[in-house]
C-alpha cells in the first residue's frame, strides 16, 4: 500500500503541461506496443492520454487510449486532465473486473501522446466523437481481445450498479429529471440501435431492453466487432472500430457514473 500511495501522490503534479504540443500536430508513435494479454508493465509506464479540444474552444476532453471508458470532459483542457485523473480510482473496478488490476495499479502519470481538435460534439457535449490518430486501421488479436474484455467489464459494472441504485435519481443539471430506468433505457437503446449499426447489426426498437435481449445483443455486438476487425462488412465512413469500442465503453461508464452520483439510496426520506 505504501508504494501505491506514493504513486498516487505523485501522479498528477502539473508536469503533463510540458508535454503538450499544438493541436494540429500528428500523434507520435506509441511509446509501447500492445501489452501481452494480462501482462504487467513496469511501474513507470505512463497512461497514454489523448487531449481533444472543441473547434471553438468551448470544451475539451481527455481520455486514456488504452483504457476504454476512462474519459472525461470539462470546460478547459487543463480541467479535463484534472478530471480524468480524479476518475482513476473510479475506473479501477473496471480494470479489476477485466483481470488487469496489477497493470492498472502499476500505471504511472497521464502522458499526453496526442493533442487534437475534435468535432462540434466536443464543444457542445464535452465528449470525444471522432477517432484519434491511435485509432486507425484494424487491431491485432491482443489489442481487440484486451479492449473487448474492458468493454465487457464496463457492461458488468453498469448492470450491477443499475440493480442497486435508487429508482428515483437526484435532480440536477446533468440529465435533467431522468430517473434510473430512463437512463438505463437510453444507454441500452443508444448502443444497440445506433452504435451497433456501425458494424452491421440491426435489431427491432427496444429489443435489447429485456434481460435475454440484452445478453443476445451484447454477444452479437462482440461477434460483429471481431468480424469487422477481420475485414468483413462495409467499412465505416468517419468512425473506426477502435473508436467504436472506446465510445461504447465511454457511453456505458458515463451513465453508470451519472447514476452513481445521483443515487438517493440511504438518504433520509427515500
Amino acid at each position: 500500500m505504501r508504494g501505491r500511495a506514493a504513486r498516487e501522490s505523485s501522479r498528477f503534479d502539473g508536469t503533463y503541461a510540458r508535454r503538450l504540443r499544438p493541436p494540429t500536430e500528428s500523434p507520435r508513435p506509441p511509446p509501447f506496443g500492445p501489452l501481452p494479454f494480462g501482462g504487467v508493465p513496469s511501474p513507470e509506464m505512463p497512461v497514454r492520454t489523448v487531449l481533444e479540444r472543441g473547434p471553438k474552444g468551448k470544451k475539451a476532453v481527455a481520455f486514456a487510449i488504452d483504457w476504454p471508458g476512462w474519459s472525461r470532459g470539462a470546460k478547459t483542457p487543463d480541467l479535463a486532465l484534472v478530471t480524468l485523473e480524479s476518475y482513476r480510482e473510479r475506473y479501477r473496478p473496471i480494470a479489476l473486473a477485466a483481470g488487469m488490476g496489477d497493470e492498472f495499479d502499476a500505471a504511472g502519470p497521464l502522458d499526453i501522446v496526442e493533442d487534437r481538435v475534435g468535432t462540434g460534439s466536443t464543444d457542445f457535449w464535452g465528449i470525444s466523437f471522432s477517432p484519434s490518430g491511435f485509432e486507425q486501421g484494424p487491431m491485432d488479436d491482443t489489442d481487440i481481445d484486451r479492449k473487448i474484455r474492458l468493454l465487457q467489464a464496463c457492461w458488468a459494472f453498469f448492470d450491477a450498479l443499475s440493480a442497486r441504485v435508487s429508482a428515483e435519481m437526484r435532480k440536477g443539471p446533468r440529465g435533467g429529471g431522468r430517473d434510473r430506468d430512463q437512463i438505463i433505457r437510453h444507454t441500452i437503446r443508444t448502443e444497440s440501435e445506433d452504435f451497433a449499426k456501425r458494424v452491421g447489426l440491426r435489431i427491432p426498437e427496444g429489443a435489447a431492453l429485456t434481460q435475454e435481449g440484452l445478453r443476445t445483443h451484447r454477444e452479437a455486438y462482440v461477434a460483429a466487432m471481431r468480424a469487422y476487425n477481420a475485414g468483413e462488412g462495409r467499412r465505416m465512413r468517419s468512425w473506426t472500430l477502435p473508436f467504436l469500442v472506446r465510445h461504447s465503453a465511454f457511453h456505458v461508464m458515463d451513465h453508470a457514473w451519472e447514476m452513481e452520483d445521483k443515487d438517493l439510496s440511504g438518504e433520509a426520506g427515500t
